[in-house]
């Protein structure tokens, strides 16, 4: 095997779900499994580490002697060596047993290599934390590459409402429902967004509380400090005082605060617990 190459390492059975499973998390794994006495994986295998050299990167190639690690083989229904079976995203995703000439290798890889708008899809992502523009810049540079594709819509929606661009992620959003669903990601986005311009008419916390300390008996100004407060990452605060208004007024303002409660559901960052806490709370206090 070469030693030349980082592409290329050997696995054993305890190292298989860390070498193969989780590192295709990351680029595709090619795995070859293979045996010293079989002549054909002999033939096999330098060809194999050659590509893995000349792609430099594109795809790791994890070699598994099938008469060292049993078990492995036996898990991944090895019947036949040489056995090649490629891994991407913790998933088999093609196979292939016996010898095969080098341009058909080479195309076998080509269909397991991401694509130029998978490849930016996965940076935008690696982005999205960090720099919202650039990773908007990037799924805009997916999106004329697929057109169609509403996965990216999502993704360049999500980044958009990341930087409070409101109006040109709700023109995505919009085009996204015209289809008569909307997936649980678009649903999360509308929600923050939703609830964004909801606590920027309150004018921040702090003005939102003075305004509903000022008059307790004003509902809608009970349900803009919820919306505020949401937005500020306040969840307990605001689900709180949806709770309230539902129990005074479950056959008016409350419909309202039912539906900013299930917005805070859906936004991203809202702790797990709180969303189980206050779903039951909530259809409790509904029904």
């Amino acid at each position: 095997m070469s030693d030349q190459s980082q592409w290329i390492i050997e696995t054993t059975t305890e190292r298989f779900e860390a070498d193969v499973i989780e590192r295709s998390a990351q680029l595709p794994v090619v795995v070859d499994f293979w045996a010293p006495w079989c002549e054909p994986c002999r033939q096999l295998g330098p060809v194999l580490e050659k590509l893995a050299v000349e792609y430099n990167g594109k795809f790791l190639l994890v070699k598994v002697d099938v008469e060292a690690n049993q078990e492995i083989a036996a898990a991944c229904r090895v019947e036949s060596i040489p056995y090649v079976l490629a891994f991407h995203d913790r998933q088999g995703i093609n196979q292939f047993v016996g010898l095969m000439p080098e341009a058909e290798l080479r195309e076998w890889i080509g269909t397991i290599l991401p694509s130029e708008v998978d490849a930016l899809i996965k940076q935008g992502q690696e982005l999205e934390q960090t720099d919202a523009a650039a990773a908007t810049d990037i799924f805009q540079k997916a999106l004329e590459l697929s057109p169609q594709d509403d996965a990216i819509k999502i993704h360049l929606a999500r980044s958009l409402a990341a930087q409070n661009r409101g109006d040109e992620c709700r023109a995505i959003i919009a085009e996204l429902e015209q289809r008569g669903f909307l997936e649980p990601e678009g649903e999360a986005i509308k929600a923050q967004i939703e609830l964004r311009e909801a606590a920027a008419e309150a004018g921040g916390v702090v003005e939102a509380r003075k305004a509903a300390e000022a008059a307790p008996d004003d509902l809608p100004a009970q349900l803009a400090l919820a919306d505020t407060l949401a937005v500020a990452g306040q969840h307990s605060e605001s689900l709180d005082i949806c709770l309230a208004l539902i129990e005074r007024d479950k056959g008016g303002i409350g419909g309202d605060a039912k539906d900013t409660m299930v917005k805070i559901f859906e936004m991203p960052g809202t702790p797990p617990h709180l969303i189980s806490e206050y779903r039951r709370k909530l259809a409790t206090a509904w029904y």
